[in-house]
């Protein structure tokens, strides 16, 4: 009986030593990498950061805009009567002066005039103008404008951190799927073996030539394995669902299977370094802003200056000529005295944040260097599981072709030909989980030591 097509994970494990010892990146992964391509294209959780990206240059091209003169267009219209009112007493001022000079002229010429009653209230009154206004002096633009930058910058590592993140869940996630892919095969394979044994027990109880315990036994088994297979088949499902949400496709959508991934060779050395990490530059960039917002508040004692021209036209009824139009310029300033003492307590609240931010980015900091090295450490030791793994199998292999011999010659049990496939199919998955560990572990690696290289649009 023919065993070694079945089990293709170790003609994966030679596939994967060969190409271990060939130069790095002789083999490419064409399929995964344009799964990943297209995950960091559709992945709804990335176009959300990316817009709050846009929203932060948008904001940033605002605080740009105050810089630049703003121009308006204003105008009133008032016209009312009654109310406080003003008496203007020139009639008893000019009546005695204006009589007298009639009595020296002899005529009329002066009449007399009556007091007036002047209301506070205009009446048919417009005022129209352009202003322009200018700031000349104002640190809380400058400071603004600052924050606004890092934070524009802060949204960018935020986006490139979740790219990454997302490029180590789809592949770890693909790899998911192609090992369940995988144990679905081994597993089919010992059904495959158990059938046939069932039958030959069927054929000799037929023939009284056999034992119906025999035959109870192997039927147990194939009832087994078909039950490990439904759950195999279940485990796949779910990964193959769960690989097409990262990609934002339908849950039904086909993924496409290229055990080309399983011949990847395995990195060297990898140099890490705790700077190029986003998550440390979004730290030093919050921190930063925190900086910002203390020299914003500390320059509030500064004064601020800005310029007005107005343009308009001012009269009654409607009226618009040389005497209506004017122009006024204008300078403003304004310096804070006393607010009682809120700069001060809003700086002592800035600097605890400052603190806190500093604190954090020592922490990750550490905290990344360890995950960098027991990244390191998982992929070693998944190497050398692997190494073990293949030993098993080819013990595994060697035992279950001398137990079938005993077997079909009459030599050994049924109980150790069963024990014997159970071995083979065991050291089988077993192949096949250390072979995936690896991969999986350089994926943890190269996200850990954020080696991968993203491609510019």
């Amino acid at each position: 009986m023919n065993i070694s097509t079945p089990f293709k994970a170790l003609r994966n494990y030679w596939l994967l030593l060969l190409v271990a010892l060939l130069p790095a990146g002789v083999y490419a992964q064409p399929v995964l990498d344009a799964y990943v391509a297209e995950g960091l294209r559709s992945n709804v959780v990335l176009q959300q950061r990316n817009i709050s990206l846009l929203q932060a240059e948008n904001s940033l091209r605002i605080a740009r805009t105050y810089f630049l003169p703003s121009v308006t267009l204003q105008g009133d219209y008032t016209s009312g009567k009654g109310g406080r009112s003003i008496d203007i007493p020139i009639g008893d001022l000019l009546n005695p002066v204006y009589s007298s000079l009639n009595q020296l002229t002899g005529s009329d010429a002066f009449p007399q005039v009556q007091n007036v009653s002047q209301n506070f209230f205009p009446h048919d009154f417009y005022d129209a103008k352009v202003r322009t206004s200018l700031p000349l002096i104002n640190t809380d633009l400058y400071m603004n404008r600052a924050i606004q930058h890092d934070q524009v910058v802060l949204k960018q590592f935020e986006v490139d951190a979740y790219k990454r993140q997302l490029v180590f869940d789809i592949k770890r996630s693909y790899y998911d799927y192609l090992a369940a892919i995988e144990a679905v095969k081994i597993y089919e394979s010992g059904l495959v073996l158990v059938n046939k044994n069932v039958e030959i027990n069927e054929s000799l109880t037929r023939n009284g030539k056999g034992l119906p315990a025999n035959l109870l036994r192997s039927r147990s088994e194939a009832d087994r394995l078909r039950a490990d297979l439904n759950s195999a088949n279940n485990t796949a499902e779910n990964a193959r669902r769960y690989f097409n949400f990262l990609l934002n496709k339908s849950l039904e959508s086909i993924v496409t299977v290229d055990t080309a991934v399983m011949s990847v060779p395995l990195p060297d050395s990898v140099e890490h370094d705790a700077a190029a990490r986003e998550e440390l530059s979004m730290l030093r960039t919050a921190r930063s802003i925190n900086q910002s917002q203390i020299r914003m508040t500390r320059l509030n004692r500064v004064p601020k200056l800005s310029a007005f021209l107005d343009l308009g036209s001012q009269a009654t009824h409607w009226e618009f000529n040389n005497d209506s139009r004017y122009y006024l310029v204008g300078v403003q300033l304004s310096l804070p005295l006393f607010q009682g003492f809120r700069n001060g307590y809003t700086i002592r609240q800035y600097q605890h944040e400052l603190h806190k931010t500093e604190l954090e980015l020592n922490n990750t900091t550490r905290q990344l260097e360890l995950a960098t090295s027991i990244a390191q450490n998982d992929l070693q030791t998944a190497t050398q599981n692997l190494q073990a793994a293949h030993q098993q199998q080819r013990s595994a292999q060697s035992y279950f072709t001398l137990i079938e011999k005993g077997y079909q010659q009459g030599v050994n049990s049924l109980i150790e030909f069963l024990d014997a496939r159970n071995q083979l199919t065991a050291s089988a998955l077993q192949l096949n989980l250390r072979t995936f560990d690896v991969l999986r572990a350089i994926a943890r690696l190269e996200r850990e030591t954020a080696s991968y290289a993203f491609t510019s649009n």
